[in-house]
This record gives C-alpha cells, sequence and structure tokens, in this order.
C-alpha cells in the first residue's frame, strides 16, 4: 500500500472486538457520571488557538510545541483542541451558564491532537474523558471530584491504583514558592537538561514535573510548596484530606506533583496504575478558581479532571469483561427462494432485540454453520425445503446441541422465553 494511504502516525484504526471495549466503557462513563448527578457537554473540536494561549499558559509544551493550528481562509488562527477544560469554560462563560445553575457540574468524552511523541498508550490523535464542577469553593467539592474518579476505577475492577495528592495553593503562596524553587535550583542550573534550564527562568515549578533520574535526585531535597500555603489554603487542603479518609480512600501526599497547565491551583491531584509502567497516569486534575476570570467570565471557583481513555483500556483485564457481544441469534437460509420468509423472520425477532445475523452471501448450509460458531452465536435457525413445506423452523442450541422445532408464528415466543 503506498505510504500516502496509511493512517497518519500517531493515530489508531479501531476495528471490529476492539470497538466492543469502546462502547463498554463509554457506557459506564456516561452511567457512573449520571449517578453523580453530571451532565454530558460536547464542545466543537477546534476552537480560536488564543483560547489555549491564555488558559494553558504560552510556556506549555502544549502550547509551544504540541498544537495543530493553522490559519483558515478568513484569516482566523484556529487549533485542533488539545485539551477540554478550556473548551468547557468557554462555553460556560458565553451561555451565562453560572446565571441558570450555581453549581454546573458537567463531563465529557471527546477526541483530542497534541503532536506528542508517540508511544504505548499515548496517541496525536486521543480520546479522554473528565469531569468539571463549576461553582463551588469548598473543599466537599474536591474531595467529592477525587472520590468520583477513584471509584470509577474501583468500579471497573482495575487493580494497583494509587491516588497522589497535593495542593499548590493560592496564586500569592505560589509566586514566594518559585522564587524559593528558582534559588535552591539555581546551583544546579549546569546539571540540569536543557529543557529544565528553560524551564528555571519560564516556571520553575514544571521541574518537579521531570522523569530524568539525575534531576529526580536533585528535587529530592528541594523545599515543599505545602509549607509556604497561607492558613486557608492550610485547611482547605486538611479538610480534603479529612473527606477522604471518612471515605476510606487512601492516598499519598506528593510534594512533587504539582500538574503540567498553568491554570491550577490548590488540590491536584493524579490517580495511577503501575501496570502502565513509567507513563502510569490514568487521570489527573486538581482546581482551577482563576481560569473562568482570565476567559472573561466573572470570578468562579473550579475543579475537574481529565482522563486517557486509551490508557483506560490497557488497564483493563479484559478476561474479566463480559463485553463481547454474542449473536443471539444466526439465520442460515438454504435457498434463495427462501430468502423473503428469513428477511421476516429476521426483522421480527430485531424488533424484540435479539442480536440476528441473516447471511448475504448465499453459502452454503456447511459455511453458514462454520460462520454462527466463528461468530459464537448463541442460537441457529435453520430455514431449508422441509421447513417451508411444514411452516416450522429448525431451532439449534450452538452450545448443547440440542434442536427444536417451532413452527414459524412460535419463534418469538421462543426465544422470549429463553
Amino acid at each position: 500500500m503506498s505510504e500516502s494511504l496509511k493512517n497518519i502516525k500517531g493515530t489508531q484504526d479501531i476495528l471490529f472486538d476492539d470497538n466492543n471495549i469502546w462502547q463498554y466503557l463509554e457506557s459506564n462513563i456516561h452511567n457512573f457520571l449520571n449517578k453523580y448527578g453530571f451532565s454530558q457537554i460536547r464542545t466543537p473540536i477546534f476552537e480560536n488557538t488564543n483560547l489555549f494561549s491564555k488558559s494553558i499558559g504560552l510556556q506549555t509544551d502544549i502550547v509551544s510545541k504540541e498544537m495543530y493550528s493553522w490559519t483558515d481562509q478568513g484569516g482566523n488562527n484556529l487549533t485542533l483542541k488539545p485539551e477540554v477544560t478550556a473548551s468547557v469554560v468557554r462555553a460556560y462563560i458565553q451561555h451565562n451558564l453560572g446565571k441558570k445553575n450555581p453549581i454546573n457540574k458537567l463531563y465529557y468524552i471527546d477526541t483530542l491532537f497534541r503532536r506528542e511523541r508517540p508511544q504505548k498508550g499515548r496517541y496525536r490523535q486521543f480520546n479522554q474523558f473528565g469531569v468539571e464542577a463549576i461553582g463551588s469553593a469548598h473543599p466537599e467539592q474536591d474531595a467529592e471530584i477525587i472520590a468520583l474518579a477513584y471509584n470509577f476505577y474501583k468500579s471497573l475492577n482495575i487493580k494497583n491504583l494509587t491516588l497522589k495528592i497535593n495542593s499548590i495553593g493560592s496564586e500569592e503562596g505560589r509566586n514566594k514558592y518559585k522564587v524559593a524553587l528558582k534559588k535552591y535550583l539555581t546551583p544546579y542550573k549546569n546539571k540540569l537538561s536543557a529543557l529544565s534550564q528553560k524551564r528555571l527562568e519560564t516556571n520553575p515549578l514544571r521541574i518537579l514535573d521531570t522523569k530524568i533520574d539525575f534531576e529526580i535526585k536533585i528535587i529530592n531535597s528541594a523545599p515543599h510548596i505545602i509549607d509556604f500555603l497561607n492558613k486557608e489554603d492550610k485547611e482547605h487542603f486538611s479538610k480534603v484530606l479529612s473527606l477522604l479518609d471518612s471515605l476510606s480512600i487512601k492516598y499519598d501526599i506528593d510534594h512533587k506533583l504539582v500538574r503540567g497547565l498553568d491554570y491550577y491551583c490548590r488540590t491536584v491531584f493524579e490517580i495511577q496504575n503501575s501496570k502502565l509502567g513509567s507513563q502510569d497516569a490514568l487521570c489527573g486534575g486538581g482546581r482551577y478558581d482563576y481560569l473562568v476570570e482570565e476567559l472573561g467570565g466573572k470570578p468562579t471557583p473550579a475543579i475537574g479532571f481529565a482522563a486517557g481513555i486509551e490508557r483506560l483500556i490497557l488497564s483493563l483485564n479484559k478476561d474479566e469483561l463480559s463485553i463481547f457481544k454474542r449473536p443471539n441469534i444466526y439465520i442460515i437460509n438454504t435457498e434463495e427462494k427462501y430468502l423473503e420468509s428469513s428477511f421476516k423472520i429476521t426483522e421480527s425477532l430485531r424488533n424484540n432485540n435479539f442480536i440476528v445475523i441473516n447471511d448475504t452471501l448465499r453459502r452454503s448450509l456447511k459455511s453458514q454453520m462454520k460462520d454462527a460458531n466463528r461468530l459464537n452465536a448463541l442460537y441457529t435457525i435453520i430455514i431449508g425445503e422441509d421447513e417451508i413445506k411444514n411452516n416450522k423452523v429448525t431451532i439449534k442450541n450452538m452450545d448443547k446441541g440440542t434442536q427444536d422445532y417451532i413452527s414459524f408464528d412460535k419463534i418469538n415466543s421462543y426465544f422470549l422465553k429463553k
């Protein structure tokens, strides 16, 4: 095949059985988040570029290196969404959702785009689900969001979960910490990677995200941001932890956890799974109390998280899931002249919500039976000369090997009883 006709690097085709997993997860996401009172929101696949420049931050890797951006025929600077929170907040402001409800609990399932280096569980076109709770500044909202995320993964029976949590405080305390962190790191500047040297000047907090072993050793002795929090921030964080304790949700306070986007404040968290290796984060999020105002709205507190669906799939124990749908019935038609009868039976059964396969290749009885076995159909209905003559069909239980002869007008009631 010509190189130009293959899928683009960092994208994937999701085929056949894999789609069962995606549908299973999407259904679980909808059902689980509805239980918590969250409503789905859908935002456009592309936005004005400055939405992300303002919200994520010009110095972040996403904005400076990874966005898919272009100028359209009208001179508009546009970008395929690299993340969803900014779009949700834009919609919240544009549609005056704060006037309609003092608290807006929203969730999304979306496709996003970043020009990252492709690796296991990470693509350039990728999928996320996430939640945004906009309107409450109280720690119980933090605890609810974290518990929701943690319990969702538990509901899928994912093992080896670790909840990492930290507080990066309000803007004043964080600015003081940046000064202290930069002061600590400056003597090590020549030992840092080129990227970390750049971050030392632009946003030293990002160095805490490093995955480089020798840099991890350097920052292990760095001051902790929690020591720079004001009284209100410390009380807020303490209450969040207390509420998690009341729910028996275990957590590790990670002083190096700061999250990668500029809009975070106060509580930040990640849920990790050791099964994923070095890229072990299943989801991450935190508070962003300043973002609504920065994008032109009234000062409004908010908290949320985003979770990668590709990484979630890697974490599943697929052997424990009953997600592969067996066809209920495979209709085997032995002659072209019986097509009308087989079609009528097929549609009647489908109207009763059965999964029915009807062969359209005019294959032999043997080939159709082989196909029914390949698809793991529960039952086959055989329509042939004897069946038409006697106004009955042969129904075979494919698991047990037993057969019944049922009149045409009793087929639906036969399967409904099953």
